[in-house]
């Protein structure tokens, strides 16, 4: 009798740490946050842009008009830091009117002086810079920047030009380059007769197919998943306790 009963608990304890080391199993991990990046030592704009994707107008303009010297000296020889915004190649291909191809050389290099801001800001910084718009940027004078920030979608406007940070090419003190689809043009240089913007034509609404039809069973919330995987394991506890009282009296 009493061996029939140790079985019973034995069996009970066995089917409660199984299920319990399931249940856990489901779970998601906790997701950790990443360690910070270390400080770059020396950076290399040339490298950089050559191989962190489609920067190589841009780089070209930076080489010609030394603008590149000035950023690297930034980055590597003040506690400030730089954050630049780079434009892709299809950006300066898409640049038809106006065209830089008027401008002088002075003028070009106050343009590439303009994609960039004198201090380091990472993404997390924008909040209060959109705040504090206008924002001066390298260029100085007149040649400043709006930015907006909503939830972390990031619009920057030079009345010219509104585009947005499409990515992060890299984030590490004491330099951010971020990529952007279209060259900031500066009202300084190209005036204040701006052309109108002309208003994209919003897609008809369609509405989502029910692929699975009416007869289709919705899909389950969390709180009735966790209510059917607690009555699993009611019901593998009840089953344990049958057996051990089958076997009591057999």
């Amino acid at each position: 009798m009493e061996s029939k009963l140790f079985f019973m608990i034995i069996s009970m304890l066995v089917v409660w740490c199984s299920t319990s080391v399931n249940s856990q199993s489901v779970g998601s991990p906790p997701i950790s946050s990443p360690a910070p990046a270390p400080a770059l030592e020396h950076v290399n704009l040339t490298h950089l842009l050559s191989y962190a994707g489609p920067f190589h107008t841009f780089l070209n303009y930076l080489e010609k008009t030394k603008v590149l010297e000035t950023f690297q000296n930034q980055a590597n020889n003040t506690e400030e830091g730089i954050t630049i915004f780079a434009p892709t190649d299809d950006a300066f291909s898409k640049l038809k009117n106006p065209s830089l191809s008027n401008l002088t050389d002075d003028q070009i290099k106050s343009v590439l002086l303009f994609h960039a801001l004198s201090h380091y800001y990472s993404l997390s910084d924008f909040k209060n810079l959109s705040q504090m718009s206008p924002v001066i940027t390298y260029a100085g004078g007149q040649y400043n920047l709006n930015f907006t920030d909503v939830s972390g979608d990031i619009s920057i406007d030079s009345r010219w030009t509104k585009t947005k940070v499409s990515s992060i090419v890299v984030a590490t003190n004491p330099i951010a380059v971020y990529e952007i689809k279209k060259v900031l043009l500066p009202e300084a240089i190209f005036g204040t007769d701006i052309p109108p913007t002309v208003a994209p034509v919003p897609a008809p609404h369609t509405p989502v197919a029910d692929v699975g039809g009416s007869n289709s069973s919705p899909k389950s919330s969390p709180s009735s998943s966790c209510k059917i995987s607690n009555l699993d394991i009611l019901t593998q506890l009840i089953l344990a306790i049958a057996s051990g009282v089958v076997l009591m009296f057999s």
